[in-house]
């Protein structure tokens, strides 16, 4: 009987303690509407030095400085602040997570390029993704790989009609038209040069590079650290904006950020497990 009562003990102390727990909810406020964001687990690095920033208003008073529509919105630059004499330059390592990727209303951070930054590292800057929809065959065939067994066909005489009316299509009918056309001769590829072109491709991707979109080209090159929970109707409007030089903005979109801590049972019920 006691071991009976130890164990239910045990286990209200692992409930209560769960229950107890709490975590965070961010919301970015823009002339365009409020951005809630919610940051991961899986990536304490990035989750820590957001958190900071926000909560010591370092974020206030920045703008999305760079807006592509279709693409992103990005912000978090920090130094560029208006009277800001506090420089700050430190790196988070890079935290790439199999499951966390760019779909529509991914949260990641920012960084400069490989050729100066080869271990991926970031900074305080971050961007939302807005993206596109993808067709399944954009993800599940290897286009590249397509493109080079073409310029083999095309190197063999018997096909030189072919390739001269791929080329009357791509000129007189367009890039759909020629696209389509190209698509088509993956059969005759895969029979002349005994290939596929098939790739594997993870099927929670998939499925939302094919529904909500994303920026599937960004994966496990850019830490994805968080997500919207509300206000992607916001991302839209601020992706749409006029840009100027650099894809800044023509008129500026400030920023100011407010962190709330919530029991996380309320979270989930508010925004689901993830």
């Amino acid at each position: 009987m006691k071991n009976v009562l130890f164990s239910v003990a045990i286990g209200l102390v692992f409930i209560l303690s769960a229950c107890s727990k709490k975590d965070y909810l961010i919301t970015i406020k823009t002339s365009y509407g409020d951005i809630k964001v919610i940051l991961y687990d899986h990536t304490p690095k990035h989750k820590e030095s957001f958190l900071k920033l926000a909560k010591n208003g370092d974020y206030d008073s920045t703008t999305f400085h760079r807006v592509i529509a279709d693409f992103m919105i990005q912000g978090g630059d920090v130094n560029a602040r208006p009277g800001n004499e506090k420089k700050i330059d430190y790196t988070i390592p890079a935290e790439f997570v199999d499951t966390l990727f760019h779909h529509k209303g991914a949260l990641a951070a920012a960084r400069q390029g490989d050729n100066i930054n080869p271990t991926k590292a970031s900074g305080t800057q971050w961007y939302i993704v807005q993206g596109i929809v993808y067709k399944e065959e954009d993800l599940t065939i290897d286009m590249q790989k397509m493109a080079e067994y073409i310029k083999k066909l095309f190197e063999k005489p018997e096909y030189a009609d072919l390739q001269e009316e791929i080329t009357k299509i791509y000129y007189e009918q367009g890039q759909d038209a020629y696209a389509k056309k190209m698509m088509e001769l993956r059969p005759i590829l895969e029979k002349e040069f005994n290939t596929t072109f098939e790739k594997n491709y993870p099927a929670d991707r998939l499925k939302a590079y094919t529904t909500i979109g994303g920026t599937p080209h960004l994966d496990d090159a850019y830490t994805v650290f968080g997500r919207v929970v509300e206000g992607l109707d916001v991302v839209d409007k601020i992706s749409a904006v006029e840009t100027g030089s650099m894809d800044k903005p023509a008129e500026n979109i400030y920023i100011t950020m407010e962190v709330e801590e919530i029991n996380i049972k309320k979270l989930r019920k508010l925004y689901g497990n993830k």
